[in-house]
């Protein structure tokens, strides 16, 4: 290989990812050329559609991943977050990159935090998942649908559509937006999604010399943990609009895992949390540990609204 193109959506925070995979294949191949190429999505042309009502759980992948497969680009870079557990046919995540801070966030107007909002405040998210935990810690409070990359919803913000934000740690301070945090919500009070805080970088499974190369940018400790907690979510049959969170975490061998799946309403939460060594038992130990407490009616009912 001479030349490496790594795709990606066009969103500041997308080329910020895009951008330290480059930079990590550089490091280690300085001979390689790396090409950073940028494609719109679905997700990313249509902010109007509300994320709850999407089917399509490659709603900001497919176009990427089509030209993937067509050898348009030898690699693609995602969060982990926003990738199906299902992948394409011939396609299969080369590498996990060093998991960041996989904490939520509260973003608010006037630095209020969310204990201190008046009742009936407006906190925006396009999350299932953040807003049955936001309505476990203050049902009083109205969530409403924001969608667009985290510019445009710090804009939002500014603007008075909401008096707070909810987003992934990760991706505030990869942009060095630290200093607009009003505070961090421990994973007691808020699990984040599966894989949250991880890049990933997807490649066609018939390509050895590429699959060579992205060995220097997996962290072997985030792709267990990851592992782990997309598993669960592959066996609840869950995408990214699923309000079910997960976190795990490595030590001498062995991944713990915390999950749970939320009632919208945030008033039914069933919370797990198994041990073991191998990624994919631990998170299909979790999924059958929930169900048995109730999961599948909590789904069922989130499916049917």
């Amino acid at each position: 290989m001479r030349t490496l193109k790594v795709g990606t959506r066009r969103s500041q925070l997308a080329l910020w990812q895009a951008e330290w995979v480059k930079a990590q294949v550089e490091r280690s191949f300085p001979q390689l050329e790396v090409e950073v190429v940028t494609l719109d999505t679905k997700g990313d042309l249509d902010l109007a559609t509300p994320l709850p009502s999407v089917a399509d759980k490659g709603f900001f992948t497919v176009e990427i991943e089509q030209a993937l497969l067509a050898r348009e680009i030898d690699v693609a870079v995602h969060s982990l977050k926003d990738l199906p557990t299902v992948l394409p046919a011939g396609l299969r995540i080369g590498a996990y990159g060093s998991r960041a801070d996989a904490h939520d966030v509260f973003l608010s107007r006037d630095g209020t935090p969310l204990a201190r909002l008046p009742e009936g405040a407006r906190v925006g998210t396009s999350s299932l998942r953040r807003t049955a935990q936001i309505k476990r810690l203050r049902p009083d409070l109205a969530c409403v649908e924001l969608r667009g990359n985290l510019n445009t919803r710090w804009r939002k913000l500014q603007e008075g559509h909401a008096a707070g934000i909810v987003l992934a740690a990760a991706g505030v301070e990869r942009l060095g937006w630290q200093d607009r945090v009003t505070e961090a919500f421990p994973f007691d009070a808020m699990l984040p999604a599966p894989g949250q805080g991880v890049i990933a970088v997807e490649c066609a499974e018939d390509r050895p010399e590429v699959l060579e190369v992205l060995r220097c940018v997996n962290h072997e400790a985030s792709e267990r943990a990851a592992r782990a907690e997309r598993a669960f979510l592959g066996a609840l049959e869950g995408g990214c609009q699923t309000p079910l969170g997960a976190h795990a975490t490595c030590a001498r061998g062995a991944i713990t895992l915390d999950a749970a799946v939320f009632g919208l309403g945030g008033e039914r939460c069933v919370r797990v949390s198994v041990s073991g060594p191998d990624p994919e038992d631990v998170g299909a130990q979790a999924a059958r540990a929930a169900l048995r407490r109730g999961a599948d009616e909590i789904m069922r009912d989130v499916r049917a609204m």
